[in-house]
């Protein structure tokens, strides 16, 4: 499948393109879409398995069904996490439904991965081995944690990410959609900032390569957000080439956000740690200074001597307190400027891009 861009009403808050390809299979079981709901932007990657057309078809359930039911939902104070969770729970009502109308179907089932987008912050759900990433700059900032026999081990500390990938039992999930009645679906509000990138993706991308290699793909700024996307299916697809080329379908969506999200990072929780500890240290240290000038004398003039060192340090505190609101102001201002720098960039890139795209388009026909 060529590379599609993904679109939306609100061009101010993303940019996005997906790419999913058959790789050295008979039939291409991956699925995904996306589109507008009142509650943000969703993008949806699912992973179909399943004998015959089992594994297409519980995956197209799947994509159709969660961006379905997080449209329609209705009902006050609904919040995105539970419409999400709602409509993963939907898909795998509807994909096991359909196995009773069509017997030939049973045992087909799918993972999901879903990301919606709003101001607020980035809902982010999956069941099964599909991943979300999300790179800040070269960061990896997020990332979903597999349901499989593999990954419970290297929970475990039993072995290595990278052993788990090498596994034979790598493709073994422990939950799926189309399996149960019940679902378990795992779900994350996480903020982001402007230049963030966001991928879903099935195990046939992550599969691939060490994690360390695909983060590298997806962190490259030299080029437009589409070409990213596009080398990193191509990527893939010469790796399982020259590995005998019978390597797995192969989908990714890939969002790069423009905006600061309205939820904030928390402060990891090091640092929280240090800074209670530094105040810790500084009450200590006022404390111990007060006792000792008590201790000496009770005279007017240590009395007053006493008052002089309290000021002095509150007048030391201050100053302090007022280089840290100087130093956020300029780091502030630093940042606004690059988010501005970054955009004008961005939209650059992306319409020679766009341009470039369509002139190709042009010469097919």
């Amino acid at each position: 499948m060529d590379l599609i861009k993904i679109h939306s009403s609100d061009k101010e808050t993303f940019v996005g393109y997906a790419e999913s390809r058959i790789g050295g299979r008979t039939e291409n079981q991956d699925s995904f879409t996306f589109g507008d709901t009142p509650f943000g932007f969703l993008v949806t990657v699912c992973d179909g398995m399943g004998g015959g057309p089992g594994g297409k078809t519980a995956s197209s359930i799947a994509v159709t069904e969660i961006l379905k039911g997080v449209k329609e939902a209705e009902g006050d104070d609904l919040k995105p996490a539970e419409v999400v969770t709602a409509a993963v729970k939907q898909a795998n009502a509807a994909i096991i439904a359909a196995t009773e109308v069509h017997p030939e179907l049973k045992g087909m089932g799918s993972t999901a991965t879903v990301l919606l987008l709003n101001e607020q912050a980035a809902v982010v759900a999956h069941v099964g081995d599909s991943r979300v990433y999300q790179l800040r700059g070269r960061q990896k900032v997020f990332r979903t944690f597999d349901h499989s026999v593999v990954f419970d081990m290297v929970r475990q500390g039993i072995i290595t990410e990278e052993q788990a990938r090498l596994s034979a039992q790598s493709n073994v999930i422990t939950r799926a959609l189309g399996v149960a009645p019940e679902v378990e679906v795992e779900i994350d509000e996480v903020p982001y900032e402007a230049g963030d990138r966001f991928m879903l993706c099935t195990d046939g991308i992550h599969g691939s390569m060490p994690e360390r290699e695909l983060l590298r793909l997806i962190a490259d700024t030299r080029v437009a957000l589409g070409p990213v996307a596009d080398n990193i299916a191509t990527t893939v697809d010469e790796i399982g080439r020259r590995e005998g080329g019978e390597h797995d379908n192969l989908t990714l969506a890939l969002i790069q956000t423009k905006s600061n999200s309205k939820l904030k990072p928390k402060m990891p929780k090091k640092v929280k740690d240090m800074l209670l500890a530094l105040g810790v240290v500084c009450a200590l240290s006022l404390v111990l200074n007060v006792v000792l000038l008590l201790t000496r004398s009770s005279s007017p003039a240590d009395t007053t001597e006493l008052e002089n060192t309290v000021k002095a340090q509150k007048t030391e505190i201050q100053k302090l307190t007022d280089s840290v609101a100087t130093m956020n102001e300029k780091l502030q201002t630093k940042n606004d400027s690059l988010e501005q720098l970054k955009k004008a960039n961005n939209a650059a890139r992306e319409a020679l891009f766009s341009a470039g795209t369509e002139q190709k388009n042009n010469n097919k026909r």
